[in-house]
Protein backbone atom coordinates (compact mmCIF):
# COMPACT_ATOMS: atom_id res chain seq x y z
CA UNK A 1 0.00 0.00 0.00
CA UNK A 2 1.42 3.42 -0.87
CA UNK A 3 2.37 5.26 2.30
CA UNK A 4 2.18 2.14 4.47
CA UNK A 5 5.10 0.85 6.51
CA UNK A 6 5.48 -2.23 4.31
CA UNK A 7 5.64 -0.01 1.24
CA UNK A 8 8.29 2.17 2.87
CA UNK A 9 10.36 -0.88 3.80
CA UNK A 10 10.18 -2.24 0.27
CA UNK A 11 11.22 1.09 -1.17
CA UNK A 12 14.22 1.16 1.17
CA UNK A 13 15.46 -2.43 0.85
CA UNK A 14 13.90 -3.85 -2.28
CA UNK A 15 10.71 -5.85 -2.55
CA UNK A 16 12.51 -9.21 -2.51
CA UNK A 17 14.11 -8.35 0.84
CA UNK A 18 10.86 -7.62 2.68
CA UNK A 19 9.11 -10.86 3.63
CA UNK A 20 5.44 -10.91 4.56
CA UNK A 21 4.36 -14.40 3.55
CA UNK A 22 3.48 -16.44 6.64
CA UNK A 23 5.36 -19.54 5.49
CA UNK A 24 8.53 -17.52 4.81
CA UNK A 25 8.22 -15.78 8.17
CA UNK A 26 8.07 -19.12 9.98
CA UNK A 27 11.81 -19.36 9.28
CA UNK A 28 12.34 -16.52 11.75
CA UNK A 29 9.79 -17.40 14.44
CA UNK A 30 12.42 -18.33 17.04
CA UNK A 31 16.12 -18.29 17.74
CA UNK A 32 18.06 -21.31 19.03
CA UNK A 33 15.67 -21.62 21.98
CA UNK A 34 12.83 -23.37 20.21
CA UNK A 35 10.51 -23.38 23.22
CA UNK A 36 9.41 -19.84 22.32
CA UNK A 37 8.07 -18.92 18.88
CA UNK A 38 6.35 -15.84 17.48
CA UNK A 39 5.73 -15.06 13.80
CA UNK A 40 6.42 -11.38 13.01
CA UNK A 41 4.32 -9.24 10.70
CA UNK A 42 7.32 -8.71 8.42
CA UNK A 43 11.01 -9.56 8.16
CA UNK A 44 13.36 -7.10 6.47
CA UNK A 45 16.87 -7.93 5.24
CA UNK A 46 18.76 -4.64 4.78
CA UNK A 47 22.09 -4.70 2.94
CA UNK A 48 23.75 -1.61 4.44
CA UNK A 49 23.80 0.66 7.46
CA UNK A 50 21.84 3.24 5.45
CA UNK A 51 19.09 0.70 4.83
CA UNK A 52 19.03 -0.21 8.54
CA UNK A 53 18.55 3.47 9.35
CA UNK A 54 15.68 3.70 6.86
CA UNK A 55 13.99 0.62 8.34
CA UNK A 56 14.33 1.73 11.96
CA UNK A 57 13.25 5.28 11.15
CA UNK A 58 10.16 3.99 9.34
CA UNK A 59 9.24 1.79 12.30
CA UNK A 60 9.62 4.78 14.61
CA UNK A 61 7.43 6.98 12.45
CA UNK A 62 4.68 4.33 12.37
CA UNK A 63 5.05 3.45 16.07
CA UNK A 64 5.77 -0.21 15.29
CA UNK A 65 8.17 -2.29 17.42
CA UNK A 66 11.14 -4.06 15.88
CA UNK A 67 13.68 -6.72 16.80
CA UNK A 68 17.19 -7.03 15.38
CA UNK A 69 18.33 -10.57 14.52
CA UNK A 70 21.69 -11.96 13.49
CA UNK A 71 22.27 -15.64 12.75
CA UNK A 72 19.50 -16.74 15.11
CA UNK A 73 21.77 -19.02 17.15
CA UNK A 74 21.00 -17.35 20.50
CA UNK A 75 19.66 -19.51 23.32
CA UNK A 76 17.57 -17.12 25.43
CA UNK A 77 14.84 -15.99 23.06
CA UNK A 78 16.64 -12.67 22.69
CA UNK A 79 15.83 -12.47 18.96
CA UNK A 80 12.23 -13.64 19.41
CA UNK A 81 10.03 -11.51 17.14
CA UNK A 82 7.16 -9.37 18.34
CA UNK A 83 3.77 -10.29 16.93
CA UNK A 84 2.73 -7.60 14.42
CA UNK A 85 6.24 -6.13 14.67
CA UNK A 86 9.15 -6.00 12.23
CA UNK A 87 12.16 -8.31 12.37
CA UNK A 88 15.36 -6.64 11.12
CA UNK A 89 17.57 -9.48 9.85
CA UNK A 90 21.23 -8.43 9.59
CA UNK A 91 22.72 -11.43 7.79
CA UNK A 92 23.43 -9.43 4.60
CA UNK A 93 25.68 -6.99 6.49
CA UNK A 94 28.73 -9.24 6.47
CA UNK A 95 31.62 -7.09 5.23
CA UNK A 96 34.93 -6.88 7.02
CA UNK A 97 35.58 -3.17 6.56
CA UNK A 98 39.14 -2.84 7.86
CA UNK A 99 41.94 -5.01 9.22
CA UNK A 100 44.53 -2.99 11.15
CA UNK A 101 46.99 -5.52 12.59
CA UNK A 102 49.66 -2.99 13.67
CA UNK A 103 47.04 -1.53 16.02
CA UNK A 104 45.35 -4.89 16.68
CA UNK A 105 41.97 -3.76 15.40
CA UNK A 106 39.34 -5.07 13.00
CA UNK A 107 36.21 -3.23 11.86
CA UNK A 108 33.25 -5.19 10.51
CA UNK A 109 29.51 -5.27 10.00
CA UNK A 110 27.24 -7.17 12.42
CA UNK A 111 26.52 -10.13 10.13
CA UNK A 112 30.16 -11.29 10.06
CA UNK A 113 30.53 -14.68 11.74
CA UNK A 114 32.64 -14.99 14.86
CA UNK A 115 35.10 -17.41 13.28
CA UNK A 116 35.51 -15.20 10.19
CA UNK A 117 37.13 -12.52 12.35
CA UNK A 118 39.88 -14.86 13.51
CA UNK A 119 40.29 -16.13 9.94
CA UNK A 120 40.71 -12.56 8.69
CA UNK A 121 43.60 -11.86 11.06
CA UNK A 122 45.26 -15.30 11.01
CA UNK A 123 47.85 -16.62 11.37
CA UNK A 124 49.51 -13.88 13.40
CA UNK A 125 46.43 -12.82 15.43
CA UNK A 126 43.08 -14.15 16.63
CA UNK A 127 39.83 -13.03 18.25
CA UNK A 128 39.52 -14.75 21.66
CA UNK A 129 35.75 -14.90 22.43
CA UNK A 130 34.71 -18.22 20.88
CA UNK A 131 31.15 -19.43 21.53
CA UNK A 132 30.50 -23.06 20.63
CA UNK A 133 28.38 -21.76 17.75
CA UNK A 134 31.25 -19.61 16.44
CA UNK A 135 31.06 -21.12 12.95
CA UNK A 136 27.61 -19.59 12.45
CA UNK A 137 26.98 -17.01 15.18
CA UNK A 138 27.41 -13.37 14.17
CA UNK A 139 29.44 -10.68 15.89
CA UNK A 140 26.34 -8.49 16.13
CA UNK A 141 24.62 -11.17 18.20
CA UNK A 142 27.78 -11.63 20.25
CA UNK A 143 27.73 -7.92 21.05
CA UNK A 144 24.04 -8.03 21.98
CA UNK A 145 24.48 -10.95 24.38
CA UNK A 146 28.07 -10.27 25.53
CA UNK A 147 28.98 -13.78 24.44
CA UNK A 148 31.85 -15.71 25.96
CA UNK A 149 33.08 -19.14 25.05
CA UNK A 150 35.56 -21.78 26.03
CA UNK A 151 38.49 -19.37 26.31
CA UNK A 152 36.73 -16.71 28.38
CA UNK A 153 38.35 -17.86 31.67
CA UNK A 154 41.70 -16.45 30.56
CA UNK A 155 40.76 -13.99 27.85
CA UNK A 156 37.40 -12.57 28.88
CA UNK A 157 34.10 -11.89 27.10
CA UNK A 158 32.98 -9.85 24.11
CA UNK A 159 32.88 -6.68 26.22
CA UNK A 160 36.64 -6.97 26.75
CA UNK A 161 37.27 -6.80 22.99
CA UNK A 162 34.75 -4.34 21.57
CA UNK A 163 36.26 -0.85 21.50
CA UNK A 164 33.82 0.99 19.23
CA UNK A 165 30.33 0.78 17.78
CA UNK A 166 28.26 2.55 15.18
CA UNK A 167 24.72 2.31 16.55
CA UNK A 168 21.31 3.11 15.11
CA UNK A 169 19.03 4.23 17.94
CA UNK A 170 15.33 3.43 18.01
CA UNK A 171 14.37 6.69 16.28
CA UNK A 172 16.84 6.16 13.43
CA UNK A 173 19.56 8.44 14.84
CA UNK A 174 23.12 7.19 14.21
CA UNK A 175 25.67 7.57 17.02
CA UNK A 176 29.30 6.54 17.52
CA UNK A 177 30.07 4.83 20.85
CA UNK A 178 33.74 4.38 21.68
CA UNK A 179 36.32 4.12 18.91
CA UNK A 180 39.59 2.41 18.14
CA UNK A 181 41.25 3.56 21.35
CA UNK A 182 40.85 1.54 24.55
CA UNK A 183 39.72 4.33 26.87
CA UNK A 184 37.82 7.17 25.25
CA UNK A 185 36.94 10.02 27.66
CA UNK A 186 33.39 10.31 28.94
CA UNK A 187 30.81 7.71 29.85
CA UNK A 188 31.50 4.12 28.80
CA UNK A 189 28.48 3.94 26.50
CA UNK A 190 29.83 1.21 24.26
CA UNK A 191 30.30 -0.86 27.42
CA UNK A 192 26.65 -0.16 28.26
CA UNK A 193 25.56 -1.26 24.79
CA UNK A 194 27.46 -4.58 24.82
CA UNK A 195 25.16 -7.07 26.52
CA UNK A 196 22.06 -4.88 26.25
CA UNK A 197 20.35 -7.60 24.16
CA UNK A 198 19.13 -5.30 21.41
CA UNK A 199 17.05 -3.12 23.73
CA UNK A 200 19.10 0.06 23.18
CA UNK A 201 19.44 0.01 19.39
CA UNK A 202 21.23 -1.96 16.69
CA UNK A 203 24.95 -1.95 15.91
CA UNK A 204 25.78 -1.53 12.23
CA UNK A 205 29.56 -1.35 12.53
CA UNK A 206 31.74 -2.94 15.19
CA UNK A 207 35.40 -2.32 16.06
CA UNK A 208 37.06 -5.18 17.92
CA UNK A 209 40.47 -5.78 19.40
CA UNK A 210 42.40 -8.83 18.23
CA UNK A 211 45.46 -10.27 19.96
CA UNK A 212 48.67 -12.01 18.83
CA UNK A 213 48.50 -15.76 18.38
CA UNK A 214 50.25 -17.49 21.32
CA UNK A 215 53.65 -19.02 20.68
CA UNK A 216 52.61 -22.42 22.00
CA UNK A 217 49.33 -24.26 22.60
CA UNK A 218 49.06 -27.59 24.43
CA UNK A 219 45.87 -29.48 25.19
CA UNK A 220 44.99 -32.47 27.36
CA UNK A 221 41.88 -34.29 28.47
CA UNK A 222 41.70 -35.95 31.88
CA UNK A 223 39.04 -38.52 32.79
CA UNK A 224 37.45 -38.83 36.22
CA UNK A 225 34.95 -41.07 37.96
CA UNK A 226 32.59 -38.14 38.63
CA UNK A 227 32.12 -34.42 37.93
CA UNK A 228 32.86 -33.80 41.62
CA UNK A 229 36.37 -35.22 41.23
CA UNK A 230 36.90 -33.23 38.06
CA UNK A 231 35.67 -30.11 39.86
CA UNK A 232 38.23 -30.70 42.58
CA UNK A 233 40.94 -30.81 39.92
CA UNK A 234 39.73 -27.46 38.57
CA UNK A 235 40.03 -25.88 42.01
CA UNK A 236 43.53 -27.28 42.47
CA UNK A 237 44.70 -26.07 39.05
CA UNK A 238 43.45 -22.52 39.67
CA UNK A 239 44.75 -22.49 43.25
CA UNK A 240 48.20 -23.40 41.92
CA UNK A 241 48.27 -20.15 39.95
CA UNK A 242 47.74 -21.75 36.56
CA UNK A 243 45.52 -19.74 34.20
CA UNK A 244 44.52 -22.09 31.37
CA UNK A 245 43.43 -20.70 28.04
CA UNK A 246 40.40 -22.96 28.50
CA UNK A 247 39.19 -25.45 31.09
CA UNK A 248 36.00 -27.29 30.12
CA UNK A 249 34.07 -30.11 31.72
CA UNK A 250 31.68 -32.70 30.28
CA UNK A 251 29.75 -35.33 32.20
CA UNK A 252 29.08 -38.90 31.13
CA UNK A 253 25.85 -38.23 29.25
CA UNK A 254 27.37 -35.41 27.19
CA UNK A 255 30.48 -37.52 26.49
CA UNK A 256 28.30 -40.37 25.23
CA UNK A 257 26.40 -38.01 22.92
CA UNK A 258 29.49 -36.23 21.56
CA UNK A 259 31.33 -39.50 20.95
CA UNK A 260 28.64 -40.45 18.45
CA UNK A 261 29.53 -37.35 16.41
CA UNK A 262 33.24 -36.77 17.00
CA UNK A 263 34.46 -40.39 17.33
CA UNK A 264 37.35 -39.35 19.56
CA UNK A 265 37.65 -42.75 21.21
CA UNK A 266 37.13 -41.43 24.72
CA UNK A 267 36.30 -44.12 27.33
CA UNK A 268 32.60 -44.83 27.84
CA UNK A 269 32.82 -45.76 31.52
CA UNK A 270 34.00 -42.44 32.97
CA UNK A 271 31.91 -39.96 34.92
CA UNK A 272 33.48 -36.79 33.59
CA UNK A 273 36.11 -35.40 31.24
CA UNK A 274 38.15 -32.27 31.89
CA UNK A 275 39.54 -30.54 28.80
CA UNK A 276 42.42 -28.21 29.67
CA UNK A 277 44.31 -26.02 27.22
CA UNK A 278 47.35 -23.88 28.02
CA UNK A 279 48.68 -21.25 25.67
CA UNK A 280 51.49 -18.71 25.83
CA UNK A 281 55.31 -18.70 25.72
CA UNK A 282 56.78 -22.12 24.99
CA UNK A 283 58.95 -22.27 28.13
CA UNK A 284 56.06 -21.35 30.44
CA UNK A 285 53.65 -23.78 28.84
CA UNK A 286 56.15 -26.62 29.02
CA UNK A 287 56.58 -26.16 32.77
CA UNK A 288 52.92 -25.50 33.59
CA UNK A 289 51.60 -28.35 31.45
CA UNK A 290 53.34 -30.95 33.61
CA UNK A 291 51.85 -29.28 36.69
CA UNK A 292 48.34 -29.57 35.27
CA UNK A 293 48.78 -33.26 34.42
CA UNK A 294 50.10 -33.92 37.94
CA UNK A 295 47.24 -32.03 39.62
CA UNK A 296 44.69 -33.99 37.61
CA UNK A 297 46.29 -37.26 38.65
CA UNK A 298 46.34 -36.18 42.29
CA UNK A 299 42.65 -35.28 42.08
CA UNK A 300 41.84 -38.85 41.02
CA UNK A 301 42.09 -38.83 37.24
CA UNK A 302 42.04 -42.34 35.81
CA UNK A 303 43.77 -41.27 32.59
CA UNK A 304 45.33 -38.17 31.05
CA UNK A 305 45.58 -37.92 27.26
CA UNK A 306 47.74 -35.25 25.70
CA UNK A 307 46.98 -34.08 22.16
CA UNK A 308 49.90 -35.22 20.01
CA UNK A 309 49.37 -32.61 17.32
CA UNK A 310 46.96 -29.99 15.99
CA UNK A 311 44.77 -32.68 14.42
CA UNK A 312 44.19 -34.48 17.70
CA UNK A 313 43.65 -31.15 19.46
CA UNK A 314 40.91 -30.44 16.93
CA UNK A 315 39.28 -33.78 17.76
CA UNK A 316 39.31 -32.92 21.48
CA UNK A 317 37.60 -29.62 20.74
CA UNK A 318 35.17 -31.25 18.34
CA UNK A 319 34.03 -33.41 21.25
CA UNK A 320 33.41 -30.37 23.42
CA UNK A 321 31.78 -28.18 20.79
CA UNK A 322 29.62 -31.02 19.50
CA UNK A 323 27.93 -31.42 22.87
CA UNK A 324 24.87 -29.28 22.12
CA UNK A 325 24.01 -30.63 18.64
CA UNK A 326 25.03 -34.17 19.63
CA UNK A 327 22.49 -34.25 22.45
CA UNK A 328 19.85 -34.82 19.78
CA UNK A 329 21.30 -38.31 19.38
CA UNK A 330 20.36 -39.30 22.93
CA UNK A 331 17.21 -37.23 23.48
CA UNK A 332 14.42 -36.08 21.11
CA UNK A 333 14.48 -32.60 22.66
CA UNK A 334 16.47 -30.67 25.24
CA UNK A 335 16.19 -27.38 27.11
CA UNK A 336 19.44 -25.42 27.39
CA UNK A 337 20.15 -23.41 30.52
CA UNK A 338 23.01 -21.03 31.24
CA UNK A 339 23.80 -20.00 34.79
CA UNK A 340 26.90 -19.15 36.79
CA UNK A 341 28.08 -20.27 40.21
CA UNK A 342 31.16 -19.56 42.31
CA UNK A 343 33.77 -22.13 41.32
CA UNK A 344 34.06 -23.27 44.96
CA UNK A 345 30.37 -24.30 44.98
CA UNK A 346 30.67 -26.50 41.89
CA UNK A 347 30.39 -29.88 43.63
CA UNK A 348 27.47 -28.74 45.76
CA UNK A 349 25.48 -27.37 42.82
CA UNK A 350 26.16 -30.38 40.61
CA UNK A 351 24.85 -32.62 43.39
CA UNK A 352 21.76 -30.42 43.62
CA UNK A 353 21.22 -30.68 39.84
CA UNK A 354 21.54 -34.46 40.09
CA UNK A 355 18.92 -34.54 42.84
CA UNK A 356 16.55 -32.33 40.85
CA UNK A 357 17.05 -34.61 37.86
CA UNK A 358 16.14 -37.69 39.89
CA UNK A 359 13.09 -36.01 41.40
CA UNK A 360 11.78 -34.94 37.99
CA UNK A 361 12.57 -38.19 36.19
CA UNK A 362 14.36 -36.24 33.43
CA UNK A 363 18.01 -36.63 32.52
CA UNK A 364 20.32 -33.61 32.68
CA UNK A 365 23.60 -33.48 30.78
CA UNK A 366 26.19 -31.06 32.12
CA UNK A 367 28.63 -29.25 29.85
CA UNK A 368 30.31 -26.12 31.15
CA UNK A 369 33.14 -23.65 31.36
CA UNK A 370 34.59 -25.06 34.56
CA UNK A 371 37.14 -22.31 35.11
CA UNK A 372 34.59 -19.57 35.73
CA UNK A 373 31.66 -21.70 36.89
CA UNK A 374 29.48 -21.08 33.83
CA UNK A 375 27.14 -24.09 33.68
CA UNK A 376 25.21 -25.25 30.61
CA UNK A 377 22.85 -27.97 31.87
CA UNK A 378 20.88 -29.62 29.08
CA UNK A 379 17.51 -30.89 30.32
CA UNK A 380 16.52 -33.85 28.15
CA UNK A 381 12.87 -34.57 27.38
CA UNK A 382 10.48 -35.89 24.75
CA UNK A 383 8.18 -33.15 23.53
CA UNK A 384 5.84 -35.75 22.04
CA UNK A 385 4.94 -36.94 25.56
CA UNK A 386 2.22 -34.82 27.09
CA UNK A 387 3.54 -32.59 29.87
CA UNK A 388 7.25 -33.38 29.45
CA UNK A 389 8.11 -30.03 27.85
CA UNK A 390 6.52 -28.22 30.77
CA UNK A 391 8.36 -30.43 33.27
CA UNK A 392 11.64 -29.74 31.47
CA UNK A 393 11.08 -25.99 31.62
CA UNK A 394 10.21 -26.24 35.31
CA UNK A 395 13.35 -28.27 36.01
CA UNK A 396 15.48 -25.79 34.08
CA UNK A 397 14.04 -23.00 36.22
CA UNK A 398 14.80 -24.87 39.43
CA UNK A 399 18.42 -25.21 38.27
CA UNK A 400 18.60 -21.45 37.68
CA UNK A 401 17.31 -20.79 41.19
CA UNK A 402 19.77 -23.27 42.67
CA UNK A 403 22.62 -21.38 41.00
CA UNK A 404 21.39 -18.02 42.30
CA UNK A 405 20.97 -19.43 45.80
CA UNK A 406 24.60 -20.59 45.63
CA UNK A 407 25.69 -17.00 45.04
CA UNK A 408 25.69 -17.14 41.24
CA UNK A 409 23.94 -15.51 38.31
CA UNK A 410 20.94 -16.41 36.15
CA UNK A 411 23.05 -16.16 32.99
CA UNK A 412 26.69 -16.15 32.02
CA UNK A 413 26.73 -15.62 28.26
CA UNK A 414 23.39 -16.55 26.69
CA UNK A 415 21.56 -13.47 27.94
CA UNK A 416 18.23 -12.99 29.70
CA UNK A 417 15.94 -12.57 26.69
CA UNK A 418 12.45 -13.89 27.34
CA UNK A 419 13.64 -17.17 28.85
CA UNK A 420 15.08 -15.89 32.13
CA UNK A 421 13.51 -12.47 32.64
CA UNK A 422 11.17 -13.99 35.25
CA UNK A 423 14.23 -14.67 37.41
CA UNK A 424 15.61 -11.13 37.34
CA UNK A 425 13.97 -10.27 40.73
CA UNK A 426 15.91 -13.18 42.25
CA UNK A 427 19.10 -11.19 41.59
CA UNK A 428 18.00 -7.56 41.58
CA UNK A 429 15.92 -5.39 43.88
CA UNK A 430 13.13 -3.22 42.49
CA UNK A 431 15.38 -0.16 42.72
CA UNK A 432 17.99 -1.92 40.60
CA UNK A 433 15.44 -2.86 37.94
CA UNK A 434 14.11 0.71 37.94
CA UNK A 435 17.64 2.00 37.30
CA UNK A 436 18.00 -0.41 34.38
CA UNK A 437 14.73 0.87 32.95
CA UNK A 438 15.82 4.52 33.23
CA UNK A 439 18.89 3.70 31.15
CA UNK A 440 16.80 1.82 28.61
CA UNK A 441 14.37 4.75 28.34
CA UNK A 442 17.23 7.19 27.77
CA UNK A 443 18.13 5.28 24.59
CA UNK A 444 14.60 4.27 23.54
CA UNK A 445 11.85 6.33 25.23
CA UNK A 446 9.09 4.76 23.10
CA UNK A 447 10.09 1.16 23.88
CA UNK A 448 10.27 0.06 20.25
CA UNK A 449 13.65 -1.75 20.28
CA UNK A 450 13.29 -5.44 21.17
CA UNK A 451 10.42 -4.94 23.62
CA UNK A 452 9.38 -7.62 26.07
CA UNK A 453 12.93 -8.79 26.75
CA UNK A 454 15.15 -8.68 29.86
CA UNK A 455 12.72 -6.85 32.18
CA UNK A 456 10.45 -9.16 34.21
CA UNK A 457 7.30 -7.01 34.05
CA UNK A 458 5.90 -4.38 31.69
CA UNK A 459 7.63 -1.05 32.37
CA UNK A 460 6.91 2.30 30.75
CA UNK A 461 9.10 5.31 29.98
CA UNK A 462 7.27 8.22 31.59
CA UNK A 463 3.57 8.87 31.96
CA UNK A 464 2.62 10.26 28.55
CA UNK A 465 1.43 7.50 26.20
CA UNK A 466 3.51 7.27 23.06
CA UNK A 467 2.77 5.32 19.90
CA UNK A 468 3.83 2.07 21.52
CA UNK A 469 3.83 2.58 25.27
CA UNK A 470 1.58 -0.33 25.98
CA UNK A 471 3.18 -3.60 26.99
CA UNK A 472 5.06 -4.82 23.89
CA UNK A 473 3.18 -8.10 23.71
CA UNK A 474 -0.16 -6.28 23.49
CA UNK A 475 0.03 -5.83 19.75
CA UNK A 476 -3.65 -5.51 18.90
CA UNK A 477 -4.24 -2.88 16.28
CA UNK A 478 -0.66 -2.62 15.06
CA UNK A 479 -1.50 -4.36 11.81
CA UNK A 480 -3.28 -1.19 10.71
CA UNK A 481 0.03 0.65 10.80
CA UNK A 482 1.78 -1.83 8.51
Amino acid sequence: MPGSLIGTLRAACGEEHVLTDHHQLRTYESDGLLQHAVVPRAAVLPASAAEVVAVVRACHEHGVPWVARGSGSGLSGGALPVAEGVLVVLTRLRRIVEVDLPNQRLVCEPGVSNIAISAAVAPTHFYPPDPSSQIVCSIGGNVAENSGGAHCFKYGFTTNYVTGLEVVLADGTVVELGGKELDRPGYDLHGVFVGSEGTLGVATRITVRVVPTPESVRTLVAFFSSPAHAGHAVSEIVAAGVVPGAIEMMDRLSIDASEQMAHAGWPADVGAALLVELDGPEAEIEARFDDVARLCAEAGSSEVRVARDAAERDVFWKMRKAAFPAMGRVSPHYYVQDSVIPRTRLTEVLERIEQLSRDSGLQVANVFHAGDGNLHPLVCYDGHVAGEAERAEELAGEIVLACVQAGGSITGEHGVGVDKKRYMPEMFAEADLAAFQKLRCAFDPDGLANPGKVMPTPRLCGEVPGPYRRHPLEAAGLADRM
